[in-house]
């Protein structure tokens, strides 16, 4: 294949890069996406959206309000032990599985005039000449500004030496995640997150009448269960009686698991030889607090806007990476620091255990923890 020129080249296909390219496309720009996968698959999510990103998926063309989608306005938090916490939700939000968004919004984006290469992985991405050159497993490319979107680890971020990637691993790093979609008598209006020892399990309805199950654990909770989920789960997860009845008499829909390993929640850069970085690639929230999929979706719009001005002539690339920068930091960051402040709190059973019954004695404390990791409608 020749090498073709184009506007915006997105690499990464999820909610951050489908939802640039599709104002892109709709602004008149040509804009190229690379995604390694091929539309509608699976990925390790918890598949709670909260509502402040609501009107903007309708604005991209998401028929929301006629899809009968659940609706989450309640949380329940359990501690190791057993202690059940409730408190509403102040915004709330609804499900949705993945394998479902990402598909719509890929068909969006189609239509309005992007190219989507599927089943593509970009090996090289250099900035020469005011240019970006990209060496894809389906030819070569060259755009005027390039979108990193690839999620939370990358082939890129290898090559590149990412400050996260080259760091030692900490109390911030080397999480494993795991997901099914299961059947299970559970609230449609409740959000659950169930404690474990070093780690965290959520459950939250999406279409069909399907729930998504969703647990993040460190690396090390899996090697000392001899490298079975299996043997992790129920030696580990079940000692919480909650999870423990959940894996019981649930109906488990995958033939196995969804996973995902070597996660990262240290701090990111979000210009990387300029080139924007959006979603889990800028920046990655503990998924506790359930906000991973709007702030990805958020950047979006965020990074359109200044892209536009920019290939609109309106401020220099320094100028563009540089707000980018700024108005992140000024959205996200205190998110982030809250997430992984709020996450501390659960790792040790002791610690979990008198955390949740504070808040259940307290329940005044869990509005404003709740607000700080959530924004407003964008």
């Amino acid at each position: 294949m020749n090498k073709q020129t184009h506007d915006i080249a997105i690499i990464g296909g999820g909610l951050a890069g489908l939802s640039l390219a599709i104002q892109s496309a709709k602004a008149g720009y040509s804009v190229i996406l690379f995604e390694k996968e091929r539309y509608p698959f699976h990925k390790v999510c918890g598949e709670y959206i909260s509502f402040e990103s609501w009107n903007f998926l309708q604005s991209l063309g998401v028929p929301l309000a006629g899809m009968n989608l659940p609706v989450i306005k309640q949380l329940q938090v359990s501690s190791p032990n057993g202690i059940l916490f409730q408190h509403p939700l102040p915004l709330g939000g609804f499900g949705i599985s993945r394998y479902k968004l990402d598909q719509l919004l890929a068909t969006l984006a189609t239509e309005a005039g992007v190219t989507i290469l599927q089943e593509t992985k970009v090996n090289d991405l250099q900035f020469e000449n005011d240019q970006f050159q990209l060496q894809s497993t389906n030819g070569n490319f060259s755009a005027k500004v390039a979108a990193g979107c690839f999620g939370k680890r990358s082939n890129l971020d290898v090559k590149w030496k990412r400050n996260f990637i080259t760091q030692k691993t900490n109390k911030f790093s080397n999480y494993i995640a795991v997901k099914y979609h299961i059947r299970y008598h559970h609230p449609a209006d409740t959000i659950a997150l169930h404690n474990f020892k070093n780690g965290y399990c959520g459950i939250s309805k999406i279409e069909d009448d399907r729930s998504c199950l969703c647990y993040l654990t460190t690396a090390n909770n899996l090697s000392r269960s001899n490298n079975s989920i299996a043997e992790m789960e129920k030696n580990i997860l079940q000692r919480n009686p909650y999870l423990q009845q959940l894996f019981t008499h649930a109906e488990f829909l995958y033939s196995a698991p969804i996973t995902i390993s070597q996660i990262s929640f240290n701090k990111k850069q979000q210009v990387e030889d300029h080139v924007l970085m959006m979603g889990d690639a800028a920046g990655l929230i503990t998924p506790l607090c359930g906000n991973g999929m709007s702030m990805a979706m958020h950047a979006g719009k965020l990074a359109f806007e200044l892209i536009h001005s920019f290939l609109s002539n309106n401020c220099s690339r320094k100028t563009m990476e540089e707000n980018y920068t700024a108005v992140w930091q000024q959205q996200f960051a205190g998110r982030l620091r809250t997430g992984r402040a709020i996450q501390s709190m659960f790792g040790k059973p002791f610690i979990s255990n008198l955390f949740v019954q504070s808040v259940k004695t307290m329940p005044f404390l869990a509005k404003p923890l709740i607000g700080l990791t959530h924004g407003h409608s964008f």
